[in-house]
């Protein structure tokens, strides 16, 4: 009989430590009736993306399909380009505007600016999470740096492109513009900065340069990518550092225009006309694409003196891919009141030296914004 009652209380020992270590989920008709019923729950919202299509290849179609290369660009509308990616709907509510129907080569400042307002006026609205847009890939780096120093959202912005025409049997257009909304979609790519989605990776468009023009991997940045796209997952491995968005002293607001900055290419046996050429045409600032640490001819050094006497800034980038100019190397450019433009290659230094014209032309704030950016 004793044995009994010390079993049954032990039982009730057991059952009370069972029903503490359960806690709040413990099993029984209270319990059951505080549990959410799965089947009654609200499914998740899925987020809003808007696709702003500008023409590219992307948009671009041939006449044969074993031709990868040969093609008219800018001729498939936004409507038939959501329309060939019915997965995108598994991921997105996704709506599309056609801003422009161009190849990207055709891109002017004036275009720049007018797709930075609608970027922006868009990411100011609740019902929007994110923004991609689709785009030529000539001048695909450009734009995504435009994009990435003055739209002020840390919502998610995807430049996206395609090396094939839908036509060739290889194309590319499908996958990365699933992949592009899909970073757009994400939770993840809050804050990154504007994103280059191609050929699977998540490239910063800080970073991201055209280095070939005939297979589907062309875009690449010294510094790596920020990540990648999986079977429809994002995986981020690094940050962008540099300031970018909200960190940004710079807003699309703020800018209705952007002042002339014309480059001149470094060779050997150079032309000061050029730099004259450049001059005379309006250029509010100089980007010398040096050889090497963004060198200057012997013979050269007088006229780009010459033109930062008139108070035109000369901007002393590089030729090469990869690396970045030094200050000081090769040139005294304490002495000249040159700047140095880092890592930034010709044509993004032209597009990073525009925005910063629209504030300052002081070489010494000029060189802060090419460190800071």
């Amino acid at each position: 009989m004793l044995a009994s009652r010390s079993g049954a209380s032990g039982r009730l020992r057991a059952a009370a430590l069972a029903l503490t270590l359960a806690g709040p989920f413990a099993a029984g008709p209270l319990a059951a009736r505080e549990m959410p019923d799965a089947a009654t729950q609200a499914p998740a919202r899925k987020p809003n993306v808007v696709i702003l299509a500008t023409g590219g290849t992307i948009a671009g179609a041939g006449a044969d399909a074993a031709n990868s290369a040969t093609y008219t660009a800018a001729k498939v509308p936004v409507d038939k380009l959501i329309a060939a990616v019915p997965q995108m709907a598994n991921v997105a509510n996704v709506r599309g505007e056609q801003v422009f129907q161009i190849a990207s080569e055709s891109f002017t400042d004036v275009q720049l600016v007018q797709l930075a307002k609608r970027v922006s006026a868009l990411l100011k609205q609740d019902d929007v999470d994110g923004v991609v847009v689709t785009h030529g890939t000539d001048t695909l780096e450009e734009t995504s740096l435009f994009l990435d120093l003055v739209i002020k959202s840390d919502k998610p912005i995807v430049v996206v492109g395609s090396m094939r025409p839908s036509t060739a049997i290889s194309a590319d257009g499908a996958l990365n513009l699933l992949d592009a909304v899909t970073v757009a979609a994400s939770k993840e790519a809050v804050g990154q900065g504007v994103t280059v989605t191609m050929n699977d990776y998540i490239q910063s468009g800080r970073d991201v340069t055209k280095r070939t023009n005939v297979v589907p991997s062309a875009f690449y940045s010294q510094w790596g990518p920020l990540g990648m796209v999986v079977e429809g997952k994002t995986y981020f491995f690094r940050s962008l550092t540099k300031r970018h968005n909200m960190t940004s002293e710079f807003d699309i607001d703020q800018i209705d225009s952007l002042p002339l900055v014309a480059i001149v290419y470094g060779s050997g046996n150079m032309l000061a006309a050029s730099y004259d050429a450049v001059v005379q045409a309006g250029a509010k600032a100089v980007i010398h694409a040096g050889t090497g640490n963004g060198s200057v001819a012997g013979y050269i050094v007088d006229k780009l003196k010459e033109i930062r006497a008139k108070g035109i800034p000369i901007i002393r980038s590089a030729r090469v891919p990869d690396g970045f100019v030094i200050r000081n190397a090769e040139q005294p450019d304490d002495t000249y009141d040159w700047v140095a433009a880092h890592d930034f290659n010709p044509q993004k230094a032209k597009i990073l030296a525009a925005v910063a014209l629209t504030k300052t032309s002081d070489a010494k704030e000029l060189q802060r914004i090419f460190w800071q950016y």
